[in-house]
């Protein structure tokens, strides 16, 4: 399909592997699913989606999106891989924000 390797890192006991599509705009993570895993369509009964967005900086991101109602039951924080947090949409679907790689807030 053309995709890159974009990052092959350790992650706690497993790997954080990311690969580019052709034409670098979108990363995509993959992970190996274990028995037992949903397909992430819900958890904990809470809707949650695959997909997972990145800005240049999380924590104006956050502050933007804040001010025009978004939800975030996860506020931005630094985690051994980066900053992170989660917001919902409307009708609650949970979605990941990350910090793009490289730059540090």
């Amino acid at each position: 399909m053309g995709f890159d390797l974009a990052e092959d890192s350790p992650y706690g006991e497993e790997r954080w592997l990311a690969v580019r599509t052709p034409g670098g705009n979108t990363k995509l993570v993959l992970s190996k699913r274990r028995p037992g895993w949903s397909s992430g369509a819900e958890r904990d009964g809470v809707p949650n989606s695959p997909v997972f967005f990145y800005a240049d900086d999380v924590a104006a991101t956050y502050r933007e999106l804040s001010a025009k109602g978004v939800t975030f039951p996860e506020p931005p924080s630094k985690r051994f891989f980066g900053w992170w947090s989660m917001f919902e949409d409307p009708d609650g679907t949970r979605y990941a924000l990350g910090q793009r790689w490289g730059t540090d807030a």
